[in-house]
């Protein structure tokens, strides 16, 4: 039997290190190793890396696309402040976007997106917040089961390019969310989140996207000003 297509070659042992340092880099900047508008030196990176600063660039440019750096002009690369204005930017875009996407799905979602709302919710509320090893943010697990019950509450739009939307506007902010959380450490996030499902099992359209914006606004509010 003769194969139509074409198996891609496996990646070389450049693009391997690039990716181990990227995943290795970007763990980083997540945990607070790398403090929000601190530098991140190509020549340092590789030093401690123990690879090529063609391996460690590589990587960086990786990082920078996905928002967690910025390449300054002639300054090299730095993670992004706190005060940097994108934050603000994206916390009004989801401010836009997701009451919208909150109200279709009340609107239009069924018993499946109901039960798994639920599902979403009680495993965000079993996951430990926070893990010893993982430094002084959201722990990974936690992170995920945050985005999952998010994402649920918004599948029941049943629109797949709002959903892509709400998928890359969550990704942009997952930093800034990180960073929000550590600033602000008396917020009631567990409350914030009960109230979200039971308006929106409750098909109360209304006071489901006014406990959404304020949910948002907080998180927004916590790189603002002293910590």
């Amino acid at each position: 039997m003769t194969q139509t297509g074409t198996t891609p070659p496996p990646p070389t042992g450049k693009r391997m290190l690039s990716e181990q340092v990227y995943a290795r880099l970007r763990d980083a900047i997540m945990r607070g190793d790398h403090a929000p508008g601190a530098a991140l030196k190509p020549q340092d990176l590789a030093k401690e890396q123990g690879v090529s600063l063609a391996v460690v660039r590589e990587a960086l440019v990786r990082v920078v696309g996905d928002g967690l750096a910025d390449r300054l002009p002639n300054r090299g690369f730095a993670v992004p402040a706190f005060s940097d204005r994108r934050w603000q930017e994206i916390a009004e875009a989801r401010r836009t976007v997701e009451p919208v996407l909150l109200r279709m799905s009340v609107e239009r979602g069924d018993v499946d997106w109901e039960a798994r709302v639920r599902a979403a919710h009680h495993r965000l509320s079993r996951t430990p917040v926070y893990a010893p090893d993982e430094g002084e943010y959201y722990s990974d697990a936690w992170s995920e089961a945050h985005r999952l019950f998010h994402r649920a509450l918004m599948e029941g739009c049943g629109n797949p390019v709002l959903l892509d939307t709400f998928d890359r506007l969550w990704t942009a902010s997952e930093l800034a969310r990180r960073w929000s959380s550590h600033r602000r450490p008396g917020r009631d996030g567990v409350e914030e989140h009960r109230r979200l499902e039971e308006a929106a099992l409750a098909r109360d359209a209304d006071a489901a996207a006014e406990v959404l914006v304020r949910h948002l606004t907080l998180t927004a509010e916590g790189l603002t000003g002293e910590a």
